[in-house]
């Protein structure tokens, strides 16, 4: 891990068998790209946020925004990909 990462870039973990192996909020099954839909499918922060069991905090939104930022073309292909599945 980079010196320069920070907090929010070190929420998000990839796991080769988790999720096939994409960028992931923690240890959740929750995948970065899916945020990433939700944001662009309209819904807000806090609506995302309780979408999930247990919710996520606004610091692992914070990280998928962060990480969205900087991965862009990685997010957008996953999710040209779920849409293809």
């Amino acid at each position: 891990m980079s010196l320069n990462q920070t907090s929010h870039s070190r929420r998000i973990q990839k796991t080769p068998d988790v999720i096939g192996g994409d960028a992931c909020i923690g240890k959740t099954r929750i995948a970065a790209w899916m945020l990433i839909q939700a944001r662009k499918l309209g819904m807000t922060d806090e609506e995302i946020r309780t979408r999930y069991d247990p919710p996520l905090g606004q610091a692992d939104l914070d990280a998928a925004w962060e990480y969205y930022q900087q991965n862009r073309e990685e997010i957008e292909e996953a999710i040209r990909e779920n849409e293809e599945a």
